[in-house]
């Protein structure tokens, strides 16, 4: 087992499956906790539900289980609220704590849900996805998606700890790989690592694809190291933090739009990023055909949005990021490096050129 947190932001990254050992040794006193509530989602659950029962079992914890629906559009305020109802009716209290056992679905409104349930209760995170393992599970962010905008109502809560098995992901379908793979590009051009995260990618893209055990956990170790100790410095993003929104200023409006999952809406809103990058002279020429070089080893499907101009950039203006009528795009300059720039999307040219060249093609 590898801990690859801090004090603020502790994760675990192994290869058996034993986590409430895991979770009894972490807390030392098995008395802390009055119930367990595992928050899974209906397409994990009859895979692992003889998993569960025995974890639970061979440790003689007082459990139930409640599921939510699958997929990004079952994060929103009714599957919250029956998520609350669902703690109340098991007679949950402050002395209870919530596992969140799925992907970024399942981590982000179990957690939201933990937050806020009398005021706040523990929780644990056991991501199943590639991206929930690198990315969302990690860092405390919590939280539900309105009608028209992702992640607009939420609250930073940090889990006690985020136990990361990479066994799991040799389950997962292609598409969803690819998902994840886009959150490990983020990191692999935000890092400063002179590029060999980048390097390593591109060396191992068919044993990534492949879930190659050795490999992924290279890379989730990398990852969730790295985010582990931006979070540390910046807890509720106030400032360095910021850089892990590379790519999601762009992506968001093309996730919501183009209907794909969030870490392909990455990869494309990364890539406007990096055109841009370009076009302002912020980077050279080689670093953005090397970024681009790497997402070519992936098979990354085209996207196809029918919305205008106007449409893009009125969901753009509406991100959460935005302040002071300004979006702050996270934009790529120098050569192995991000830096941050804060930019007016009202009278800039380069950015509608941009988003034209990537969208209407």
């Amino acid at each position: 087992m590898v801990d690859a947190g801090n004090e603020i932001c502790r994760v675990f990254i192994d290869r058996n499956y034993d986590m409430f050992a895991v979770l009894l040794n972490e807390l030392k006193k098995e008395e802390r906790y009055d119930k367990f509530m595992i928050v899974t989602d209906s397409n994990i659950y009859p895979k692992c539900f003889d998993f569960l029962k025995k974890s639970m079992d061979k440790y003689n914890l007082n459990y139930e289980v409640t599921l939510i629906k699958p997929g990004e559009e079952n994060k929103n305020i009714i599957q919250y609220e029956k998520l609350i109802n669902s703690f109340s009716e098991a007679n949950m209290t402050r002395k209870s704590l919530v596992i969140a056992f799925g992907g970024g679905v399942c981590t982000d409104i179990s957690g939201f849900a933990a937050a806020t349930y009398m005021r706040g209760i523990d929780y644990i995170n056991l991501p199943t996805t590639l991206l929930a393992q690198v990315d969302a599970s990690i860092g405390g962010k919590t939280g539900i998606d309105t009608s028209t905008h992702k992640n607009t109502i939420g609250a930073f809560k940090q889990p006690l700890f985020t136990y990361i098995n990479t066994e799991v992901l040799k389950t997962l379908p292609k598409r969803e790989m690819i998902s994840g793979i886009g959150e490990v590009i983020k990191y692999s051009a935000i890092m400063d690592d002179d590029g060999k995260l980048m390097d390593y990618i591109m060396e191992n893209s068919d044993r990534i694809i492949n879930s190659d055990e050795e490999v992924l956990f290279q890379i989730i170790w990398n990852c969730s190291e790295f985010k582990a100790g931006i979070v540390k410095s910046d807890e509720c993003e106030c400032g360095l933090r910021k850089i892990l929104n590379f790519g999601h200023t762009f992506g968001h409006a093309i996730e919501l739009l183009a209907g794909i999952s969030h870490g392909e809406a990455v990869i494309y809103g990364m890539k406007m990023a990096f055109e841009y990058s370009l076009l302002k002279g912020y980077i050279k020429k080689e670093y953005a055909d090397k970024f681009y070089a790497t997402i070519r080893k992936f098979d990354i499907e085209d996207i196809n949005i029918d919305s205008s101009y106007d449409e893009i950039e009125k969901l753009i203006k509406r991100d959460k990021k935005s302040s002071f009528g300004k979006n702050m795009f996270i934009l790529p300059c120098g050569e192995y490096s991000v830096g941050q720039f804060e930019i007016d999307l009202n009278c800039n040219s380069d950015i509608k050129q941009t988003i034209e060249k990537n969208i209407y093609k």
